[in-house]
């Protein structure tokens, strides 16, 4: 049996929720409550307002949503530049 298709969309986030959600702003103007995909948790991506995002949704509801990507904003360096910690 295969999975529901999933929908995808692309947004900005607006609002930091409390226990790790996100308010996101979709393309066609509504808003939805999303929180942060596994691998995106996993390999630390911070995400803040005003970064664009795409969303996944379920047809079942349409008021809730899984960030799956974020996208580079220009300007931004490489985020592996910072100090680790006490010098060597």
């Amino acid at each position: 049996m295969a999975k529901e298709e999933l929908i995808t969309m692309e947004g900005a986030i607006d609002e930091i929720l409390p226990d790790g959600r996100f308010g996101v702003t979709l393309d066609n103007e509504h808003r939805i409550i999303c929180y942060t995909a596994g691998k995106m948790r996993r390999y630390r991506i911070r995400s803040v307002v005003g970064d664009r995002v795409h969303v996944e949704m379920t047809p079942y509801d349409l008021s809730k949503g899984r960030i799956v990507f974020r996208e580079r904003t220009p300007g931004q360096g490489p985020a592996g530049a910072r100090s680790r910690g006490g010098r060597r």
